[in-house]
């Protein structure tokens, strides 16, 4: 009876093994089919609706019902008003939509994809009396990646919509290239602006490789293929070539700049520093100090106010990429917590 009992345990451990497997590799699959069939889909949150919302809430809670009740009543002939002005002239009502985009990346730029496709979306519909509104945060990166990523907000402009840039925290060197490209910059007082600039940074393993007795071979054709290697011994030529590449695409990076905002003293903010934002007010290179909030609460009062977002459907090897990534992340800041508790 305890051979059975226990072979009976064994079979039952084995069948929901080989159950659970089989679910993983049917979800697994599935994944992968929805990803091929749909890459992502587009968000669209009510931002008007959502400050009202926090308001009437807010409201109830605090005034007493005489108030609620003459508050009531004012709204009420306001939106007669409004109604009425409509009636008479259709663009009379409405000062237009605000459309609403985050752009946070790193150095690749990686949501430049997503990017592409909420500016997409909004041009099929949006018209001249409507305004976008792209909250950068960005401390620069690549400059292909940075440049795909300001030619993008171009189209904006380009199709003569109004864009306005927020800058909250940072928008440094590809996050300014990014930024220059608006109609109006705002920015909080101390967040990061500026930075225009290249920079390149080469690790060279050539002595520890002689040191060891391990031969590096390279081989091009064409005098430039290659000037900087990690591997090779680098020579002063190679290093006049690599120098003339930064100073051309600092170069390029200067006309984009002054492309778009013409009254800027390059001499001055093109040198590689970044100011706060009080200071990049003064230098011209943002236009007012102002937090994107402040700007969205303003601007709900005479618009509409939506928020874009495109999100990109992940496959199971994706997620579990992704949460391996955030568990990394996370156990790299408790370290990092841990060390500044230490120190204090």
């Amino acid at each position: 009876m305890e051979f059975l009992y226990e072979y009976g345990l064994f079979l039952a451990k084995a069948v929901t093994l080989v159950a659970a497997a089989g679910a993983i590799i049917v979800l697994a699959a599935a994944a992968g089919k929805s990803a091929k069939s749909n890459k992502g889909s587009l968000k669209l949150h009510d931002l008007s609706e959502t400050l009202e919302g926090y308001q009437h809430q807010l409201e109830s809670e605090l005034l007493s019902e005489e108030q609620l009740k003459a508050k009531a009543k004012a709204r009420k002939a306001e939106e007669k008003a409004k109604q009425k002005a409509q009636k008479a002239d259709k663009d009379k009502g409405r000062d237009g939509r605000l459309f609403v985009i985050e752009f946070k990346a790193g150095i690749d730029a990686a949501q430049v994809a997503c990017l592409r496709e909420e500016i997409t979306a909004l041009l099929l519909v949006a018209e001249s009396k409507d305004e976008v509104l792209v909250k950068v945060e960005s401390g620069g990166g690549m400059v292909h990646a940075y440049g795909l990523a300001s030619s993008q907000l171009a189209r904006i402009r380009d199709a003569g919509i109004p864009l306005t840039i927020a800058v909250d925290k940072v928008a440094a060197s590809g996050g300014y290239m990014m930024a220059c490209v608006a109609d109006k910059i705002i920015a909080a007082p101390f967040s990061i602006i500026g930075s225009i600039g290249v920079i390149a940074q080469v690790p060279n393993f050539n002595k520890l490789l002689k040191k060891n007795d391990i031969d590096f071979e390279q081989h091009t054709a064409g005098e430039f293929k290659r000037t900087l290697t990690l591997f090779g011994e680098n020579t002063e030529e190679a290093r006049v070539k690599f120098q003339q590449e930064l100073e051309h695409t600092h170069e390029l990076f200067k006309q984009f700049v002054s492309q778009y905002r013409p009254e800027l003293e390059l001499s001055k903010v093109a040198t590689g520093e970044h100011w706060f934002g009080t200071q990049a007010l003064e230098l011209g290179l943002v236009d007012v100090l102002q937090t994107s909030d402040d700007y969205v609460m303003q601007q709900s009062k005479q618009k509409s106010v939506t928020q874009l977002q495109y999100v990109e459907k992940k496959n199971l090897a994706k997620r579990f990429g992704k949460g391996a990534e955030s568990t990394l992340e996370a156990v790299a800041l408790k370290l990092a917590e841990m060390g500044q508790s230490v120190k204090r």
